[in-house]
């Protein structure tokens, strides 16, 4: 006749193998589909995206960049796809592995429509990016007037300094171009309160920057500025 004498101990360790693999398959299945999900995200793949997130991707699952879908998104100026998971709850103040967030990111590169998705739906005005400085910083150094006109206007801190010791108004100096689109920046910082007395690291000025570079416009509105 058969023995059962290790039946018991044969059926638990058959169980346990099951719940080992059932859990592997899982998880493989859950990276699977965050990994697709940030890849939709790329792509500007909204319909994707709805179907992962209705089958309960994690929205706000990162690659080995530390991007979510939502960044990855940002990162591709994919607004579509960006409001779809900023609606559905993405964090938009999450950062990667280099200090990036999709408020910070879009901020800096001018991305006007996804910018004013994550204003609306909770961005950190007061984060900083590596160097330490707010998205007004980089958009001012970049020309993106509407960009620096909508940070201004939900109240980031105009007068943050950066790791370089750069404020918004001499970044956009010292890295500008002294152009038109430079010129409406330095006086849309100057009209919102922005302290133009604040130096560098070296003690120069914005004004003096801006005479040391020949750009004639932009210190006459400093100087102009100064006497007030």
């Amino acid at each position: 006749m058969p023995t059962y004498k290790n039946s018991g101990r044969t059926l638990k360790t058959l169980f346990a193998a099951i719940t080992i693999s059932a859990m592997t398959t899982g998880a493989a299945m859950s990276e699977n589909g965050e990994s697709r999900l940030i890849e939709a995200a790329e792509r500007g793949d909204v319909r994707t995206i709805g179907s992962l997130l209705s089958g309960g991707v994690k929205i706000d699952a990162r690659n080995a960049r530390g991007e979510t879908a939502l960044l990855a998104a940002t990162h591709a100026n994919n607004i579509e796809a960006a409001k779809r998971l900023i609606e559905a709850g993405a964090d938009v103040n999450a950062r990667d592995n280099i200090q990036d967030s999709p408020y910070l990111y879009a901020g800096a590169r001018g991305q006007l429509e996804i910018l004013r998705l994550t204003l609306a739906h909770g961005a950190d005005l007061k984060s900083t990016n590596r160097y330490g400085g707010t998205a007004l910083i980089p958009a001012s150094e970049r020309g993106h007037v509407e960009t620096v006109k909508t940070l201004i206007e939900a109240g980031v801190d105009v007068d943050h300094v950066n790791n370089l010791g750069w404020t918004a108004l001499l970044e956009a100096i010292i890295l500008g171009d002294g152009g038109a689109r430079h010129v409406q920046i330095v006086r849309l910082l100057v009209e919102a309160g922005a302290a133009t007395g604040i130096p560098d690291k070296d003690g120069v000025t914005a004004l003096q920057h801006a005479r040391s570079r020949g750009f004639t416009e932009i210190a006459a509105i400093l100087e102009t500025a100064k006497r007030q």
